[in-house]
């Protein structure tokens, strides 16, 4: 190999880098935007839309500690139950490590499980990782806030 050639390699390596960066604000902005999305699905039993925005690994942590995976949140929204009224996200904070990021914040939520309503905030922090050109929700843990949140 010549010095020519080393320098067009070299520099090919470093545009193709460059063309594959991805704009950390942009990132950003798209990680708000499908977790708003994923809380509509999960209001109205959009099964395919969760389907999409979860990684195949998915595992939920719920509030009493029970560990479940996609399938069996898939199945929840499919038969609607918990049907809820109120799935909404607010003090969210994101943070990027190149194709990972890290999202925490509270989730309001009212609804109903069977013939139990329920509401309450709930503090969460979930786990993306950039695959097949988006982001994939591949953990998420929630703990129940005593008290509400403030607005």
């Amino acid at each position: 190999m010549n010095f020519q050639t080393t320098v067009t390699t070299v520099l090919a390596i470093a545009l193709g880098a460059t063309a594959e960066a991805r704009d950390p604000a942009q990132d950003e902005r798209d990680l708000l935007k499908v977790e708003a999305a994923l809380c509509r699905a999960f209001e109205t039993g959009d099964a395919d839309t969760l389907r999409k925005s979860l990684d195949k690994h998915f595992t939920l942590t719920d509030s009493k500690g029970t560990v479940t995976n996609l399938d069996q949140n898939l199945a929840e929204v499919v038969k609607r139950d918990p049907v809820y009224e109120v799935f909404k996200n607010h003090h969210q904070k994101v943070r990027l490590y190149g194709d990972a990021a890290v999202v925490t914040g509270i989730t309001t939520l009212k609804g109903r499980s069977g013939k139990t309503q329920f509401e309450g905030d709930f503090q969460f922090t979930d786990t993306w990782v950039h695959r097949e050109g988006q982001w994939k929700l591949a953990a998420s843990h929630v703990t129940r806030l005593s008290k509400p949140a403030a607005p």
